[in-house]
């Protein structure tokens, strides 16, 4: 199987490429790529797109996108589907039953509509796990305040997005619920015990840790490390071995402020510590080619997760989307 070799994931500036992007990523050659509103018209312009993109490093690369539902989607209407903020869904289901039904057919759906674009990576199931003091930027992302039943949305997610071909990478390893600040903006720090920490915002985590893929946590754990999560390696070593996810761990977005320093010392702290891949979203050609250089080539022990990764983006399941869809209403009908 064809991965590349670049060890990063870019976003792009438009709703086109540029020759300069073509030329940057014929050179690159990143493990894939992650849309944004920014890049987002039609669906013919954004399947054009994905396709430029592939065509662009001659492989079956795979494109990313956040698309959660509420605040954190986007694929907008009138095009797509409008999903309500996760955390008012599972709320409004009458049990964790339910809230599996509801949350695992809205993930296939959302996989339909991905697929029929040329997307096949979403970065969800947000397995974080909200707390009284979750900034409100999470919250509402949030699947609820219980590690068990955050694990088992989880679950209902990520078996969604695969059954319809979708690589689901679940966020923000290992746990954001506790961050009382954005993350865009500032550093959060949790003081809460060790023991705390690996009881909840680590539970979910460890019961999903077969997935494919997922993504840091800029985020301070003061009971392990001093530093951002996405920069430590003994937070790399607890998500590894306490956690025991084995799969690909891409980075959250680098230009984010709770990091520290330029792009090149942020990438380069980041795969030090452990991370597989860089994930750079603004699209900025000159910070591109600053975190390509930084990120460098994939290690043989990324490559091996890289493949493993790619090996579960299977075809979509056989399914009536409309049918399913009417089902779906009826649940959230009979929960409103």
């Amino acid at each position: 199987m064809n991965i590349g070799t670049g060890a990063a994931i870019f976003g792009v500036a438009g709703l086109t490429l540029t020759a300069a992007e073509r030329a940057f990523f014929r050179d690159a050659d990143p493990f894939g790529f992650i849309i944004f509103a920014r890049n987002v018209d039609t669906p013919d312009q954004l399947r054009r797109l994905t396709g430029e993109l592939r065509a662009t490093v001659g492989r079956d690369a795979p494109v990313l996108v956040d698309q959660e539902g509420g605040r954190v989607q986007r694929l907008r209407a009138p095009h797509w589907r409008e999903w309500q903020p996760p955390f008012d869904t599972v709320a409004a289901c009458g049990s964790v039953e339910e809230a599996e039904a509801v949350m695992g057919a809205r993930a296939r759906i959302m996989a339909a509509e991905l697929r029929a674009v040329g997307i096949d990576a979403n970065c969800a199931p947000v397995a974080d796990v909200a707390q009284p003091d979750t900034h409100p930027f999470l919250l509402n992302r949030c699947y609820g305040r219980d590690p068990a039943l955050v694990a088992r949305i989880g679950r209902a997610v990520a078996d969604g997005f695969l059954a319809g071909g979708v690589l689901p990478v679940i966020k923000h390893m290992p746990g954001h619920g506790r961050s009382s600040l954005d993350t865009h903006l500032e550093l959060p720090v949790v003081r809460a015990s060790a023991e705390e920490v690996r009881a909840v915002d680590f539970a979910p985590f460890r019961a999903l840790n077969d997935l494919p893929m997922a993504m840091t946590a800029h985020i301070v754990f003061e009971a392990f490390d001093r530093r951002p999560a996405t920069q430590s390696p003994e937070m790399i070593r607890l998500i590894r071995q306490e956690i025991g996810f084995a799969g690909l761990l891409m980075t959250d977005d680098l230009n984010m402020e709770a990091l520290k320093g330029s792009l090149t010392s942020r990438t380069a702290a980041s795969i030090a510590a452990g991370c597989d891949l860089a994930l750079h979203c603004k699209g900025d050609l000159a910070q591109m080619i600053e975190v390509a250089a930084a990120a460098g080539t994939m290690g043989p022990a990324t490559q091996a997760r890289a493949r493993a990764a790619l090996a579960a983006r299977l075809p979509p399941d056989a399914v009536d989307i409309a049918a399913m869809e009417a089902d779906l209403r009826g649940l959230i009908h009979r929960t409103a």
